[in-house]
């Protein structure tokens, strides 16, 4: 195993796992439905308990993404989650809201009271998958850093990496590129939301409203998605030359699409994939959708991360100094470190297994109105 290979597998690796972790913000996008006003309160407690049982899924996957990003490229971890804070303090403290409100929201003499919790929820909704997509949109724009190596000599100012304004991270809200893709992924989660509640919750009422949201969501995520792309391919890329000099150049992710056509097929098999989940979701009385919505977002957001870091791309690119922009290969961790981790990755399929073996134990009954009103374990 090169260096070069051990780079790439876990670039692999990072894809994959965010690609799992956009795919499971059918949590987010189920909980932004509780604003739903003709939904009554069984309905929403019904959406809440099929909710409940998955969220652990997203933040473990969250966190096992950023983990996987510290072990395997620390000098990406240390510039964007060291500058760029404010994205991320405001992305957790998002799920930690999330993660209170299932516990307390019905109990007795809480703080917030009912609808101060489902608030929170719907905010982590909305928010989550925004503040990912606009995090991952300046792999393609930029951000405002400067990294200097040789700084870690320094024993007064150890500091490898700077960022360039007091806003760390927020002026990306600024940049309409990178707030396409935001808006795209949250209007993804809120039809994969819509999706996940119609094949997991039985209710008339509760079905009609899913399809309905389904086919008002759709135009502004195709929209946002398919301008977000049209931008890219046109744009000029932040390229690397066989010496490591980062220097831009004219339609570069779209040079990167043709020379990379297995990137190709996984883009078109998941924007298809997507598009059949948004037929049967939104125009057939089908409750399949979602297991054609899922894999086609892996495929998606795997094909955009590749194109982002491979056939020599700054994946990180600086808008301050072409040079600080990172790369697989400037960014890594030791290649005693990737192989011992690589070694460690092989448990995965395991880990997968058991997740799809809990998840089809916990669906194995869909989720009815009289559970609701008899069960006593519920959220």
């Amino acid at each position: 195993m090169t260096y070069e290979f051990l780079q790439q597998y876990w670039w692999c690796l990072v894809a994959l796992l965010g690609g799992l972790l956009v795919a499971l913000m059918f949590v987010q996008g189920a909980n932004g439905h509780l604003g739903n006003r003709v939904l009554n309160e069984s309905q929403k407690r019904m959406i809440l308990n099929s909710t409940g049982r998955k969220w652990e899924f997203t933040f473990t996957t969250l966190v096992t993404f950023g983990g996987a990003f510290f072990a395997s490229f620390p000098l990406f971890y240390s510039t964007s989650f060291g500058g760029a804070y404010w994205v991320w303090i405001l992305l957790l403290l998002s799920f930690v809201f999330q993660a209170v409100a299932y516990e307390f929201q019905n109990k007795k003499g809480n703080l917030l009271g009912v609808k101060g919790f489902r608030v929170a929820l719907m905010v982590n909704g909305v928010l989550a998958p925004f503040l990912v997509g606009t995090a991952v949109g300046t792999f393609f724009t930029g951000s405002d850093f400067t990294v200097n190596k040789l700084a870690i000599t320094d024993p007064s100012s150890p500091v490898i990496s700077s960022w360039g304004n007091g806003w760390h991270g927020l002026e990306a809200l600024g940049n309409y590129h990178a707030v396409l893709l935001g808006a795209a992924l949250a209007f993804l989660a809120i039809i994969l939301g819509a999706l996940y509640i119609l094949n997991n919750v039985e209710d008339a009422g509760i079905e009609a409203q899913m399809r309905r949201c389904i086919k008002k969501a759709i135009g502004p995520f195709l929209l946002s998605f398919l301008m977000w792309t049209i931008i890219l391919m046109l744009r000029s890329g932040f390229a690397v030359s066989p010496e490591q000099v980062i220097y831009m150049e004219p339609f570069k992710y779209w040079h990167n699409l043709l020379a990379m056509p297995g990137v190709l097929v996984m883009l078109l098999a998941g924007v298809v994939l997507l598009l059949c989940s948004l037929y049967l979701g939104g125009f057939t009385a089908s409750r399949k959708g979602i297991w054609f919505a899922m894999p086609g977002t892996v495929l998606v957001v795997m094909a955009v991360f590749f194109l982002a870091g491979f056939n020599g791309t700054a994946y990180y690119p600086s808008c301050t100094d072409l040079q600080s922009s990172l790369t697989l290969q400037n960014s890594s961790s030791s290649q005693f470190t990737l192989t011992v981790m690589f070694w460690v990755s092989l448990l995965i399929p395991f880990v997968l297994a058991y997740i799809v073996y809990a998840w089809r134990a916990m669906d194995r009954k869909s989720i009815t109105r009289e559970e609701i009103e008899t069960t006593e374990h519920k959220y």
